[in-house]
């Protein structure tokens, strides 16, 4: 079995064609904000917690749950100014606990975004999200149950129904500028919040930054008093190796969407720095020969293209040039595999 390369080195007058890939998935049309007045009940809630003193730096960390694809990465994303955790429209992209973190003059936010909830599938990895999910629970100090305006079903029932009821949770409802009818993101917020003693509700839209700082307010009412735990210019806790393997698959998913099955990662077998220049080696894994040559596409030009796009991220991201080598290699079982998921960095 041959293993298939491409290679990505650092001159942009190479690459004549540009793919801005902050772009997202697919961009859709911006629709207005709400033209409805839901501040009366929306604020009502907001002000659970009876005007928290501001005395004190404000620290904790914040989980962001929900079902796969309602737009939890995208709002972390928001929230902390910078691409830490990947996107896409194909669900159930994030993998990995990610954690983000904004610090402002008076509180940190240490924000950890998780994988969405897997209820279709039981092989080994989804197991492990679902667990990662379950421990995030666990030691948080506010939970962001974000879940898509307009849609809510079993398994946004189901994330609800695991959450602590210990723990201050905020509905987000996100997405909300998609809704073609604004007078029905009401009656929905109602629905939802009749389920649970909701901390606090918030109507965004993560893509457009609509009630982002709004929601950024809430949260800091909720952090307990403590000194921050990362540095002040910290945005995340994850190795470059780690956000350059994330940077790659997410390009995978984004350029291949439902072609290619999930049961496909990145990892790094090398990852060297020599001054301001980053040579990175990653293999992308499949389970199977028709996967890899959806991958490599014709005459290489997809796996060209995913390429072009991560480099250009990770050089954006790690404020340099980047030298990038990605193969594209079968790896059959991997996903059902406990002990091989540990090797590959899952928890």
């Amino acid at each position: 079995m041959n293993d298939v390369m491409n290679t990505e080195n650092n001159p942009a007058e190479n690459n004549p064609t540009r793919n801005d890939a902050d772009q997202g998935a697919a961009d859709h049309d911006q629709a207005d904000k709400p033209a409805v007045d839901v501040n009366a009940f929306f604020n009502d809630r907001s002000d659970a917690s009876g005007g928290t003193s501001a005395e004190g730096f404000r620290c904790g960390y914040i989980a962001i749950v929900g079902r796969p694809n309602v737009g939890k990465s995208t709002l972390m994303n928001q929230l902390i100014g910078a691409k830490v955790s990947i996107t896409s429209r194909k669900a159930q992209t994030t993998r990995h606990r990610i954690t983000g973190i904004q610090t402002v003059e008076d509180a940190q936010f240490i924000y950890v975004d998780t994988p969405g909830f897997q209820t279709r599938h039981s092989n080994a990895l989804n197991k492990t999200l679902n667990k990662t999910v379950s421990n995030t629970l666990t030691a948080s100090d506010v939970v962001l149950f974000v879940v898509e305006a307009g849609s809510f079903g079993p398994a946004d029932q189901q994330v609800l129904d695991m959450l602590p009821k210990n723990v201050p949770v905020l509905l987000v409802i996100n997405k909300s500028d998609r809704m073609k009818d604004k007078a029905t993101l009401m009656p929905f917020a109602q629905k939802v919040a009749s389920l649970r003693d909701f901390t606090a509700i918030v109507p965004v839209s993560a893509k457009m930054r609509f009630q982002v700082d709004s929601l950024e307010r809430e949260i800091r009412n909720h952090l307990p008093e403590n000194p921050p735990v990362f540095g002040p210019d910290d945005i995340t806790d994850r190795s470059e190796k780690f956000l350059a393997a994330e940077i790659v698959r997410e390009k995978v998913f984004r350029l291949l969407g439902d072609e290619l099955p999930y049961t496909s990662t990145v990892i790094i077998e090398q990852f060297l720095q020599e001054g301001n220049l980053r040579r990175i080696f990653a293999a992308i894994l499949v389970e199977r020969d028709t996967h890899k040559s959806m991958i490599i596409g014709n005459k290489g030009a997809r796996l060209k293209e995913i390429s072009t796009q991560s480099r250009l991220d990770m050089e954006k991201l790690f404020g340099g040039p980047v030298y990038l080598e990605i193969w594209v290699k079968v790896k059959s079982g991997w996903a059902d595999n406990e002990a091989g998921l540990r090797a590959y960095g899952y928890e």
